[in-house]
């Protein structure tokens, strides 16, 4: 059934696929590169983030990136599911560890690289080193305090989900909606947008209302498919940290009939986030080209995701 949800929404979606010619070569070059960081890859493991494909996903919400950039990018993309994995996965860090991550990282980005943090050092600190360096060399000042604010209220998220789940503490529809908009780390992938076209927005207008309700629903879109997709593993290790569960618990329903319940909200928010797309004024001839580059990289996330979602093996859905 939940394959079917699934292939049906990609049918709805009105946002048009797109790919980077360069996605397959770069993930080869981003898995040869991780052991040079001290990340080893037995044939297993490899395999494993091969099949995962997150330079086909990086290629996907940034598909005009030139391929160094797009490599990159793919860099950044494996450093974000590395830490969700460690964050997340069997053998968890605790919420002190992921609090000395976020601080570490923070104080990398913020910072650069000579300044170092105790709790954060070893290959994934590497791993970002490298990422990092060509955003950091590039992009203004604004533009790096934008992207450190959007990882800082992303792993804020993942350490407030980790509280949760080690108190056994299930969220309501509201809260999970809420904390889901930063552990999906959509909000991180925008402003890579402004990196890989070469067109940094200001603050004024990067934030400007509707640009942010825009941006809100591209991530309630692509967090919401994702909950769809990973509900089966999320049964056993989320807590109820999915928006399906969330939904089943909250109107006493089977998950079947909440499945069908979040794909209903779903299709609601793709035709507000249509039409909202659509209202976008002109911010001017200076700014116009950089706006409907950012609300483009907004759609390409959401459309990314869910025809990620359908081919990486991370998330095996019939």
């Amino acid at each position: 059934m939940v394959g079917e949800v699934l292939w049906s929404l990609r049918s709805a979606c009105p946002i048009a696929p797109r790919l980077s010619p360069h996605a397959d070569p770069v993930q080869q070059w981003v898995l040869d590169r991780l052991p040079r960081l001290g990340l080893p890859l037995d044939p297993v493991t490899r395999r494993r983030l091969e099949r995962a494909g997150f330079a086909r996903y990086a290629g996907r919400l940034y598909p005009d990136a030139d391929e160094p950039d797009l490599r990159t990018l793919a860099t950044l993309f494996t450093w974000f599911f590395l830490v969700d994995d460690a964050c997340d996965g069997p053998g968890r860090l605790t919420p002190e560890q992921i609090r000395a991550l976020r601080a570490g990282a923070l104080t990398l980005l913020r910072e650069g690289p000579r300044w170092r943090h105790p709790g954060f050092g070893g290959p994934l600190r590497r791993l970002l080193v490298e990422a990092w360096r060509e955003p950091r060399r590039r992009m203004p000042a604004r533009w790096r305090s934008r992207f450190a604010d959007a990882v800082a209220h992303h792993l804020d998220g993942t350490w407030r989900e980790a509280v949760a789940k080690e108190a056994g503490r299930a969220p309501s529809v509201t809260e999970y909606v809420e904390l889901r908009r930063a552990t999906s780390a959509a909000y991180v992938s925008y402003p890579l947008v402004e990196f890989a076209t070469g067109r940094p927005l200001p603050d004024a207008v990067y934030h400007h209302p509707l640009l942010r309700r825009i941006g809100m629903l591209g991530n309630d879109l692509l967090s919401w498919y994702n909950d769809i997709a990973s509900l089966d593993r999320d049964r056993a290790t989320s807590g109820g940290h999915n928006l399906v569960l969330a939904v089943a618990a909250e109107r006493g329903v089977p998950l079947e009939a909440a499945v069908e319940l979040v794909a209903d909200r779903w299709r609601e928010a793709m035709a507000r986030f249509v039409a909202l797309r659509a209202s976008v004024p002109s911010f001017g001839p200076t700014w116009d080209a950089a706006v409907t580059a950012h609300l483009d990289g907004v759609a390409n996330a959401v459309r990314g995701t869910v025809d990620w979602t359908l081919e990486s093996a991370r998330y095996p859905t019939p």
